[in-house]
């Protein structure tokens, strides 16, 4: 299936960094959000970005031009029904991506792909919100998404082949690797990184060491290029919460339980970056 107009739902971190490389890639792209304040912010990063290229010479201010040329943004979901292929990147929460996924089935002609972003809830429990299991599938960026190669590519349990195969086609347009994962909670990424980033909370929980010490054992030990509590606040504390809370809720297994410390933040408001306090001050 050949696809020409590019859907995203979500103008925030990572709704924003895959409508820029999709119109990098060529892709006429269509950005929503609730509130026209969020679509202008999520341009306004497209913007800085593509800025930066230009000062380093990695692209012409043409090219730059003609990338945001290809962007257009809407508050109205509705509006999606004229795009081919169609990625949700709102929040990890479920509730709402089920409302999501309810109102693109309803605008969103038969032959539209519905995608999620979703970094660990599992994708047949998406599809099932839909009239089109077949057409819905997980495509899951990695943060920041202009600059991590990878995409974990999520088949639910009656995701069509032909739906499988776009969407490898179009990570590879977008200059990304794509991997493939069972749809299991977590998949594959958030399985491996989400306990271990919970691991280090529970290491500052229980006073075996300081979170500066911590992050320098993980980089310098395991040649990480960011410590795991450094990286959860990039990530976002609330997101990993609720992962790991998708992964408890999945597995049963007491392994996946949150550490009570990231509970603690989250419902104090620290979240990391993009709250200007987390595990360090921003």
């Amino acid at each position: 299936m050949e696809i020409k107009k590019f859907g995203v739902v979500g103008a925030g971190q990572m709704g924003n960094g895959i409508v820029q490389v999709a119109a990098t890639s060529g892709l006429d792209v269509l950005m929503s959000d609730i509130k026209e304040e969020f679509t202008a912010r999520g341009m306004a990063n497209i913007k800085k970005n593509l800025g930066r290229s230009v000062e380093k010479g990695k692209m012409t201010g043409a090219e730059c031009e003609a990338i945001l040329g290809r962007i257009s943004t809407t508050t109205n979901l509705a509006d999606m029904a004229g795009v081919d292929y169609v990625v949700e990147a709102a929040v990890e929460r479920e509730d709402l991506k089920f409302n999501i996924f309810r109102d693109l089935d309803s605008a969103c002609p038969a032959h539209v792909i519905l995608a999620s972003n979703t970094s660990s809830i599992p994708i047949g429990r998406i599809a099932a919100q839909t009239r089109r299991p077949e057409k819905v599938i997980g495509m899951h960026f990695m943060n920041p998404v202009p600059v991590m190669q990878l995409v974990e590519v999520i088949k639910g349990l009656a995701t069509s082949q032909e739906t499988f195969d776009t969407t490898w086609a179009l990570c590879r347009k977008f200059g990304k690797t794509a991997a493939e994962a069972n749809d299991f909670p977590g998949f594959i990424a958030n399985r491996i990184l989400m306990p271990m980033i919970n691991e280090a909370v529970f290491c500052v929980y229980q006073g075996v060491g300081k979170v500066a010490d911590i992050d320098t054992v993980m980089k310098l030990g395991m040649n990480h290029p960011m410590g795991p509590l450094a990286l959860a606040d990039l990530i976002g504390l609330d997101t990993c919460l609720a992962i790991m809370d998708t992964l408890y809720d999945g597995f049963k297994d007491s392994k996946y339980r949150p550490c009570p410390l990231l509970r603690k933040y989250v419902e104090a408001g620290w979240l990391g970056r993009k709250s200007g306090k987390g595990f360090y001050q921003y």
